[in-house]
């Protein structure tokens, strides 16, 4: 049985992390069974969730993750597109991981108010001497991460530019179709469910759950992935 490790469910979604989402979807996208286990954090191989055990293999990364599915689960994500579609759907999935994805990050850890309601519930576990030490280093953690990417050098208000603009470029791809690149799911599905879900999570208040929510079709879409995928059995 293969063995996805991952956050747990959490602000009403399946797991706090878009990856780990996107890595179910995968899983479930390519029907391989399945469980999940949340203990796997202090010994995650690249020091991140999530990532995956398949027979004696340790597979981290999401994007590792589905290339692991396609060769030894031979599982194309993308069957039935054309290369352009195929560059378009690696495009879509690489403007949310590589780009939103920091936006998302700057939302909920540098934003007081969404901090203390959300990543600040993390740290509940820690005993009180320690507790607000180490989450000050681990926010500051993130916050030069956000700097040294180049995100964190933005104003709040490019940021949630940067943001609406990536969020309006998904919602023109999909347009009308019901999934990404036409009448059935690709790839690059498992990431916008998993981003735009995340974004339009209610546990938190952001200029970018509004920016998705501007789209009609792409809140059709999380609610039409998750019917699909999620509903309960």
């Amino acid at each position: 049985m293969i063995t996805l490790y991952t956050f747990g469910p959490a602000f009403g979604l399946p797991d706090p992390s878009p990856f780990v989402v996107k890595a179910e979807m995968l899983l479930k996208m390519a029907a391989v069974p399945y469980q999940t286990d949340t203990r796997g954090f202090p010994r995650a191989p690249k020091g991140k969730l999530p990532y995956l055990h398949d027979e004696g293999a340790l597979i981290p990364d999401s994007t590792f993750i589905r290339l692991h599915l396609e060769e030894k689960h031979q599982f194309d994500f993308d069957h039935g597109l054309s290369k352009e579609q195929r560059g378009i759907a690696w495009a879509v999935e690489k403007l949310l991981e590589d780009n939103l994805y920091w936006t998302v990050v700057d939302a909920r850890w540098m934003v007081d108010e969404n901090f203390a309601k959300g990543p600040a519930l993390f740290f509940r576990k820690i005993p009180w001497p320690m507790r607000p030490v180490l989450t000050k280093m681990i926010r500051g953690k993130i916050k030069r991460s956000l700097w040294g990417q180049g995100m964190g050098r933005h104003k709040r208000a490019e940021i949630e530019l940067l943001a609406a603009k990536g969020i309006d470029a998904v919602a023109a791809v999909l347009g009308d179709k019901p999934y990404l690149m036409g009448e059935q799911p690709c790839g690059a599905d498992a990431t916008a469910f998993a981003f735009m879900q995340s974004g339009l999570c209610p546990h938190f208040d952001t200029p970018i759950r509004a920016a998705i929510e501007r789209h009609a079709n792409l809140v059709a879409y999380v609610e039409r992935v998750k019917q699909r995928y999620y509903a309960p059995n």
